[in-house]
């Protein structure tokens, strides 16, 4: 009963924080600290259930893959540019994920680095909001190519966690030349490679634990899985509409207020 408990709660964070600019990895484990979890009972379970929160884009945004399927079939030029430019910003983060995989783990394993990531993270956004100008480029397929390296590298921060790849890819966008809820969906349909790889690196390696039912489990995965997936459907769709109305600065204060808060905890206890 206690593990159900902390799958739906850790499911639910999961499917809360994924898309918006506030790092899910970084909430999960600092949610894992306060309620004194093993990260490594934990670990497997927290990178596959975002896959949920993935699908949620999938469902959310069919019509769009769709008619980019169907334009790839005829090969006509925005979508092939569109695919082109989630490959290219893609690539960076699978590169250096495999080279600095080790390195990557053991920043999983501190909640203090989480803590002070939120906090500078949040003083970057509100830096970003007052200085930048809103961007003119709309439509993915429509942004250039050396631009989408640059989300590409930009992405890589959200290798640290606690940085947030959402929040590291919108505002990367942002300070490029990209319009906002341009900026908000290439970071939305970026994170299905960058995650869905993520996700099978660690399956493939963690697949003798599965197969002998150590740690959370398949059936606990699942659960998991559905409930980050019911709940990020609504938060995308919220978040787009707050984003294009009031901009991210919510989320920053709420990022330097939360790690402020979870830094005073850490020190202390």
């Amino acid at each position: 009963m206690n593990d159900l408990i902390s799958i739906l709660l850790l499911g639910l964070v999961e499917g809360i924080t994924e898309f918006l600019p506030v790092s899910s990895t970084g909430h999960l484990i600092l949610a894992g600290a306060l309620l004194g979890y093993d990260p490594a009972y934990w670990a497997l379970f927290n990178i596959v259930i975002q896959l949920g929160a993935i699908l949620a884009v999938v469902v959310l945004y069919w019509r769009t893959f769709w008619a980019v399927l169907q334009g790839l079939l005829r090969w006509d030029p925005p979508s092939v540019r569109f695919v082109r430019n989630l490959i290219v910003a893609f690539l960076p983060a699978a590169v250096l994920g495999l080279a600095l995989h080790k390195q990557i783990e053991a920043l999983l394993e501190s909640p203090i680095t989480v803590a002070v990531a939120l906090i500078v993270g949040g003083v970057a956004i509100l830096g970003i909001e007052r200085w930048v100008r809103e961007g003119a480029i709309k439509g993915i397929a429509d942004v250039p190519l050396p631009k989408v390296l640059g989300i590409g590298f930009i992405q890589c921060l959200a290798m640290i966690p606690g940085v947030s790849r959402s929040g590291a890819t919108i505002l990367g966008a942002l300070s490029l030349g990209v319009e906002r809820r341009t900026a908000a969906e290439f970071s939305f349909f970026l994170a299905i490679p960058t995650m869905l790889g993520a996700s099978v690196l660690e399956l493939v390696k963690n697949r003798h634990e599965l197969a002998t039912g150590q740690g959370v489990g398949m059936t606990g995965i699942a659960i998991g899985f559905v409930v980050a997936f019911v709940v990020a459907v609504f938060v995308v769709r919220w978040f787009v509409g707050i984003v294009s109305r009031h901009g991210f600065s919510p989320f920053a204060w709420y990022r330097i207020v939360a790690g402020g808060a979870a830094l005073v905890w850490l020190l202390a206890r």
